[in-house]
């Protein structure tokens, strides 16, 4: 597609370093002829690196919650000990790749971070990908899990009453989504107190950002985005019209969380947070909104090597425990 920005001369050293490195790695989880298998494998090899010498937590336990469709696997995480009958808050985290990609493992390390920094537990959910269980499997999945821990989460330590949903590219629109699902088909998402949203899509199908960025150093050019929409949802066309899709079409002018909205300068989905703040920000929705400069779509992937990602995780955490209060 003609007139887009050079964004590979306008990213910043350290964001040029790491996609340096990126090429160095085992394949191209963003080259989507490769099809979805095989961008999986890459993926998954790919963040392996990234994810090594995260922090030690006090524990880390591999688990399973029953869904509306059998077994999701999670993995939680506890940075410090609790005491015996102490209930924590804490913070749902939805893994990104697009509905395609990721798994527990490849955001191992942001989870760790993330529960490090808050000083609450991470519960990371493995909601099934697509296209082998398409949209709305993923939202209905993702919900499932915040309402086990408000009904059961007293039983691993968790204060139901106090949850958070946090989450990347994909991860960010399932954790809104879900929450919008709860308010709207399960009773009330008032247990969820905050949302932690990286570089999310939100609903917008056209943008200045979505116009003027994306390429190959991110796999997010336009016929990327039609291959990830097309294994998402059996009709892609309909998704405008589908309120956990377009979440645009919610109103989102009450009954939300508190939001913390990081964006990615040189994002095509730039945008969807940018439109998502100003409306949190026009009806009175505690919020704070970043746009983080001379960095790409991921970013948060690179903390071994990107300022930039620290900081998205540190003020993030920063938001959530001034939220809670803790």
């Amino acid at each position: 597609m003609p007139n887009k920005i050079d964004v590979l001369s306008r990213i910043s050293p350290q964001m040029s370093a790491v996609l340096a490195q990126e090429d160095a790695l085992a394949g191209d989880a963003n080259d989507t002829s490769a099809g979805f298998a095989q961008m999986r494998e890459n993926y998954v090899a790919g963040r392996a690196w990234w994810n090594e010498g995260a922090p030690k937590l006090a524990q880390v336990v591999d688990d399973a919650v029953e869904g509306p469709s059998g077994i999701i696997a999670v993995r939680r995480y506890y940075p410090r000990p609790l005491a015996a009958g102490e209930l924590s808050p804490a913070i749902v985290y939805v893994h990104g790749g697009g509905f395609v990609l990721g798994n527990l493992d490849t955001h191992d390390r942001i989870c760790r971070i993330l529960a490090e920094r808050t000083g609450v537990p991470v519960v990371a959910a493995d909601y099934r990908l697509s296209p082998e269980a398409r949209y709305p499997s993923a939202v209905r999945e993702t919900a499932a899990v915040a309402s086990f821990l408000h009904r059961e989460g007293a039983g691993w330590g968790i204060d139901g009453g106090r949850l958070a949903f946090a989450g990347d590219s994909g991860g960010a629109h399932l954790g809104l989504a879900a929450t919008l699902y709860l308010r709207e088909e399960c009773g009330g998402a008032g247990f969820v107190r905050c949302l932690l949203l990286f570089y999310g899509w939100f609903g917008l199908t056209d943008s200045a950002s979505m116009r003027l960025l994306g390429g190959p150093w991110d796999g997010l050019a336009e016929e990327d985005w039609q291959f990830y929409m097309g294994l998402y949802a059996e009709d892609p066309e309909t998704l405008a019209r589908e309120p956990y899709a377009n979440l645009f079409i919610n109103d989102l002018t009450r009954d939300m969380p508190a939001c913390y909205i990081a964006a990615a300068e040189f994002d095509p989905l730039r945008d969807d947070s940018a439109c998502l703040a100003a409306i949190c920000e026009q009806y009175g929705i505690p919020c704070r909104y970043e746009m983080f400069e001379g960095v790409i779509h991921a970013f948060l992937h690179y903390t071994k090597m990107l300022d930039a990602a620290n900081d998205a995780l540190e003020h993030a955490a920063t938001f959530y425990r001034e939220t809670l209060g803790l």
